[in-house]
């Protein structure tokens, strides 16, 4: 019997697809060696959830699954039927997952409690971001935080469970179904993004040890409602103009975000005369992608203090942000602080 020895072929005729999102999780359990199992579960629930929304949000235009649902949500906002349809998704993923105790959505008033008597994890998500865009076919997400429970396990849900701050995250990410899916998460160890191969049904590796530019030339925030804004950030903007910036707004957290990471930007959501306490939230929208702004070399402000560090008092607790490429956040934080100095 001969035995050929096997030798990877260089042929351009099969292209490599990669390291696969399960392999990669189960390569890198080593990063979080407190946790047995239940934290690459947990991710491989939220993938598996996303790849749910993935099909939806792709024929969402033939199933009459577009538009308003009807029902306004804790925030005031009108929701989508993705929204509806998203959030059942996820919270159903959890659910059987096992590993996750709790579940604080942007669509539910209260915190789901999932009955997991052995779960370890709490998780804050905003199933469907900028679901307003669906009927125009833009790119929209789902962002996630995951927290390690602080109350011995089996014992009922309690507000420190729940109202930890940013810097606690044990792990987070986000979704982006665009012209092609993708997952990017971090664990604390740096990040990684991978896109979904919908003939095969899997993620892959595509963008290893995602590094955000230290500085950029993309600043992006709704200037339609500048005359709300302080005067500082007004200073700012201005600046960006005179140094011949590109200014670009999708109007989907996410989709901007993924851009500047990539690119290096800016996004900036900030406190107006109308919303002095800003309008994204903390839990679920901000802390989730200042973590992993700051694993990738960049920066998340409130404008005056880390996000991270921010103690939510309330499961909706709305904030500023301004994040993305470090040295841009750094300069529009001293901007403001030096304008607030004279107010």
């Amino acid at each position: 019997m001969k035995i050929k020895q096997y030798v990877p072929s260089t042929s351009n005729l099969a292209y490599s697809v990669g390291v696969t999102l399960d392999r990669f999780i189960k390569m890198k359990q080593d990063d979080f060696p407190f946790a047995s199992g239940e934290l690459s579960q947990l991710l491989r629930d939220i993938a598996l959830a996303s790849k749910i929304v993935n099909r939806e949000t792709n024929r969402a235009g033939l199933s009459n699954i577009g538009g308003a649902f009807g029902n306004t949500n804790i925030q005031g906002e009108e929701q989508q039927k993705l929204d509806v349809i998203a959030n059942i998704r996820f919270t159903r993923a959890l659910t059987k997952g096992g590993e996750v105790c709790a579940v604080v959505s942007e669509e539910d008033d209260e915190v789901i409690d999932l009955q997991n008597k052995s779960g370890k994890y709490v998780v804050a998500i905003d199933p469907l971001d900028g679901s307003s865009n669906i009927d125009v076919n833009i790119s929209i997400g789902t962002i996630f935080s995951i927290y390690r429970r602080v109350t011995p396990i089996g014992s009922p849900i309690q507000a420190e469970d729940i109202m930890q701050p940013g810097s606690q995250q044990v792990a987070a990410g986000y979704v982006l179904y665009g012209s092609s899916t993708m997952m990017v998460y971090t664990t604390g160890n740096g990040v990684n993004g991978f896109t979904y191969e919908p003939s095969l049904g899997e993620f892959f590796l595509s963008h290893p040890n995602m590094s955000a530019p230290d500085n950029g030339k993309i600043y992006s925030i709704n200037e339609g409602t500048s005359n709300l804004f302080e005067p500082g950030l007004n200073k700012y903007i201005e600046t960006c103009k005179q140094r011949e910036y590109s200014a670009r707004y999708i109007g989907s957290l996410v989709a901007d975000f993924h851009r500047n990471l990539l690119k290096g930007g800016i996004y900036i959501y900030p406190a107006t005369s109308k919303a002095p306490n800003g309008k994204l939230r903390l839990l679920y929208e901000a802390n989730a992608l200042s973590f992993i702004a700051e694993q990738s070399g960049g920066k998340a402000s409130d404008g005056a203090q880390r996000i991270l560090d921010i103690l939510p008092q309330s499961l909706h607790q709305r904030t500023p942000l301004y994040i993305g490429s470090k040295k841009m956040v750094e300069e529009v934080e001293e901007v403001l602080r030096n304008y607030r100095e004279f107010v």
